[in-house]
């Protein structure tokens, strides 16, 4: 292991368990593991589902949406 990775695995130590677990599963997965990264409650994954449909069917926020959420948030 080298010394970067090292350091860390010792940092990550020291985090909550579900961060731990979050870093774990992007590690697995960076390394080849089949593991989804993130796991979905149903609700969310149904969101999901229903914003890909809303994709193909080509429905966006307009450029006005977007600029509104953007000055909501200061973003």
């Amino acid at each position: 292991m080298t010394e970067l990775l090292e350091k860390a695995v010792a940092t990550a130590r020291n985090l909550p368990p579900e961060m731990q677990d979050d870093i774990a599963r992007i590690m697995l997965s960076y390394a080849g593991d089949d593991e989804r990264v993130i796991e979905l409650s149903p609700e969310e994954e149904g969101d999901l589902i229903e914003a890909q449909k809303e994709m193909v069917r080509g429905e966006f926020a307009t450029d006005d949406e977007v600029r509104t959420v953007l000055t909501k948030y200061r973003l």
